[in-house]
């Protein structure tokens, strides 16, 4: 086999170059270059392609679509948002700030596989006697997953190949290397040569791959952002590290739906499932208090319960604050000029606090009337009813338009008792929920009506 080329790559306009220097000669970007490794040109005629076979043209009738087979983490929540369970070959990658529980839910996840299938642990970060301690704190079967403490690619792929686990976990991908690469571990051209192999290993052996990825300080995923086009799953674990919640999301999935969430609590026997995450984040005060209001979200392929609270003072700034916790600044704002123009109801010498209920991050449109009711509620210090349920999209001209999955959203609300909803006409069913008596607008001042009648 002809020895690997090194070549330094521009990450800005791709070109190479023989030597590594401070600004790119063709685009003139500085401190672009990246140590690469380019294999030689007689390299042997057997050489396989990215999944380890020879490629061949094949119509799109011919290609075989049988289902993909899966198997069970023995942990509902994660097979949820792993679409239903891991697929062989597949890889996992798995980001999160320090201390939010990485580490604590796949061991877990691979001391409960072990039971049924081979599985090995490989840790760059930890001894073998820290991961042991983990187990045996957390309680979890101990005798069958093998550990390993490496961080040379060649040598975890060497060893993996003799043991043929049925599912392995790297932890983390910042801390291994290539031999063919002379850059420090964590280095763009580190993470992404790593990566590729164990993608290609993963894909040639049917081993499904779990990769631990670090976080900037901005909460993305650390190293070259190729790194998440080239596995097949990503995961983000959100929540505060002091928080009893933690909430799994999958923002890319090749075998699965995304936005998929899974809720856990952290207990000081590891990470438990949620299976009821709307009793969770309804758990609010006995007495009704101002600017409270309770909205159905939709997570995936579930809706759920969440409880928005808003807070309005007056402001001794000349420009008032906006402040969002789990719900978009930009359409806040956007919604309180809306609210000024077609309810009457100005904000613009109010300072506006806005805030989810557990930490969940909510992104969807279907929170607009929520919100607003939340701050109307608290600017006219009005309290609103426990059992009242708002969801709807809030349109620039004042009108409400309906969201999806509207019938799910009210079954769920019926399901833990809420006596009342306010919701866009076209999602009005033909048949309400027993106990449950909708209120159709179309309007915001017909929704603004209905909330303070």
């Amino acid at each position: 086999m002809a020895k690997a080329k090194r070549m330094y790559g521009c990450t800005e306009c791709g070109a190479t170059f023989p030597k590594w220097a401070g600004q790119c000669g063709e685009c003139g970007a500085w401190n672009t270059l990246v140590e690469t490794v380019l294999e030689g040109a007689s390299s042997p005629s057997g050489r396989t392609g990215w999944a380890g076979q020879q490629a061949a043209l094949k119509t799109l009738a011919e290609v075989s679509v049988e289902e993909v087979p899966r198997f069970s983490t023995a942990s509902g929540e994660l097979d949820r948002v792993l679409g239903g369970g891991l697929v062989d070959g597949s890889v996992v990658l798995i980001g999160g700030d320090p201390g939010i529980g990485k580490s604590t839910i796949l061991l877990q996840t691979l001391c409960n596989i072990a039971t049924r299938f081979p599985a090995l642990y490989v840790t760059g970060e930890e001894s073998q006697q820290q991961v042991a301690m983990r187990a045996r704190r957390l309680g979890l079967p101990e005798d069958k997953l093998k550990v390993m403490t490496e961080t040379c690619i060649e040598s975890i792929i060497a060893t993996a190949r003799l043991e043929k686990p049925k599912v392995m976990v790297i932890d983390s991908i910042q801390t291994i290397f290539t031999e063919q690469l002379q850059s420090a571990p964590g280095g763009v051209a580190q993470v992404r040569e790593s990566a590729a192999l164990l993608v290609r290993f993963a894909k040639q052996s049917g081993t499904a791959v779990f990769l631990v990825g670090h976080v900037t300080k901005e909460g993305a995923l650390a190293g070259p952002r190729v790194l998440e086009h080239m596995v097949d799953t990503v995961l983000y674990f959100e929540g505060e590290s002091d928080g009893r919640l933690r909430l799994l999301r999958a923002v890319k999935n090749r075998f699965g739906a995304i936005n998929e969430l899974g809720v856990f609590g952290m207990t000081d026997k590891g990470l438990k499932e949620v299976t009821n995450p709307s009793a969770i984040f309804l758990t609010r005060a006995q007495e009704e208090v101002p600017g409270s209001v309770v909205m159905a979200t939709w997570e995936g392929t579930r809706p759920m319960l969440v409880e928005v609270q808003a807070l309005v003072d007056t402001s001794h700034l000349a420009n008032p604050r906006r402040v969002t916790l789990g719900l978009d600044q930009n359409r806040l704002a956007m919604l309180l000029a809306v609210l000024h123009r077609h309810g009457g109801i100005p904000t613009y010498d109010q300072d506006v606090f806005l805030n989810v209920v557990g930490g969940v991050k909510v992104l969807e449109t279907a929170s607009d009337l929520a919100l607003m009711a939340a701050v109307i509620s608290s600017l006219r210090n009005r309290p609103l009813p426990h059992d009242l349920l708002v969801f709807g999209e809030v349109g620039l001209s004042g009108e409400i338009r309906p969201v999806p999955s509207g019938q799910e959203r009210l079954k769920e609300a019926a399901k833990h008792g809420f006596k009342r909803a306010i919701v866009p006409k076209g999602n009005a069913p033909k048949e309400a929920p027993a106990g449950l008596s909708i209120i159709a607008v179309t309007r915001l001042e017909q929704a603004l009506d209905a909330l303070f009648e």
